[in-house]
């Protein structure tokens, strides 16, 4: 049989895309569905089209939230495969009853699962502030075999240091809501104005960064679950009251041996001078630092955030 140049050239290029998703461990077609995992059926989705990169898996921030803000990573998605989903007990994943579901090794354990479900043998691994914690503590857990890289935006990797950075950050507010948040914290009323009007600020300055965030079709009628957030971290971003008050990675940190890259807003609750110091704790690490961010830094800076994500990325493969 004969071949025109043209169908030549378009054959070679299929046999190269068959021999890297073969090399990737790819086994993964666009869309959505389910994986039954411990606990309940988990909610995914594969955003992308093309296989030429290494598929990106992402965690998202909670606990207790969902992945529909990733869906601003589209534009990424054109190159390579990049897989969100929604941790058990959230989004449009099952709600168990259940509330010895809600541990660290137990999300590991769901993780690897759905890695496994998803035959992801190589991959890039994102998390997002508590996703960070998860990311890095699947690492630590179940090693970095087809884990081409690690990144860490925004990460909760200390609750001391978390709260440290709080500390410092509720130092900066008005006088005046200081002392009303160390009013209402001691009394037990913090559901009073006052706190509520205080909590705000400090969330408008560096969680969100500004005002609202903008709103995304993927988030209409998706919820996250407050129970988890309360259960595992607490009532708000600095108090830290949950089953993580005394989570910590730091003396591990130097065990992690793939590329990671650090990443955090100019104003992020998670503080960048933390992310400095966990940097001189993993071996090559890089730090990126988003200027006019805070904690919700791809919401807030998308353009920026992906193109320092496309070049990791890029430069570890």
């Amino acid at each position: 049989m004969k071949y025109s140049r043209m169908q030549a050239i378009r054959y070679l290029l299929l046999l190269i895309c068959l021999v890297l998703s073969f090399r990737h461990g790819i086994a993964l077609e666009p869309g959505q569905g389910f994986v039954n995992v411990a606990g309940g059926p988990i909610w995914y989705e594969v955003m992308g089209e093309g296989i030429s990169g290494v598929p990106l898996l992402v965690l998202h921030g909670g606990p207790g939230g969902h992945s529909c803000g990733y869906t601003q990573l589209l534009p990424m998605a054109s190159y390579r495969y990049i897989v969100r989903y929604d941790q058990l007990g959230g989004g449009r994943s099952g709600r168990p009853d259940d509330n010895t579901l809600w541990t660290v090794e137990g999300f590991v354990e769901r993780l690897h699962s759905l890695r496994q479900s998803l035959g992801l043998e190589q991959m890039h691994l994102l998390g997002h502030s508590w996703g960070g914690a998860l990311a890095a503590a699947y690492v630590l857990e179940k090693g970095s075999d087809g884990i081409v890289s690690l990144t860490l935006s925004s990460p909760l990797l200390s609750s001391y240091e978390w709260m440290e950075d709080a500390r410092y950050l509720r130092s900066q507010l008005p006088e005046s809501m200081q002392k009303a948040l160390l009013k209402h914290e001691a009394e037990g009323t913090m559901e009073h104005e006052d706190y509520l009007t205080a909590t705000e600020e400090y969330y408008r300055r560096h969680v969100r960064g500004g005002e609202q965030l903008p709103t995304l079709p993927a988030c209409d009628g998706v919820t996250g679950n407050e129970m988890i957030y309360q259960l595992m971290w607490g009532n708000t971003e600095f108090n830290a009251s949950g089953t993580l008050a005394d989570f910590e990675l730091r003396d591990a940190l130097n065990q992690i041996d793939i590329p990671v890259l650090l990443v955090a807003g100019e104003h992020d609750e998670a503080r960048p001078q933390t992310m400095f110091e966990f940097q001189s704790m993993i071996e090559g690490a890089r730090v990126e630092i988003i200027p006019d961010a805070a904690h919700s830094t791809l919401s807030r800076q998308p353009e920026r955030y992906m193109e320092i994500l496309s070049h990791f990325l890029h430069a570890t493969e």
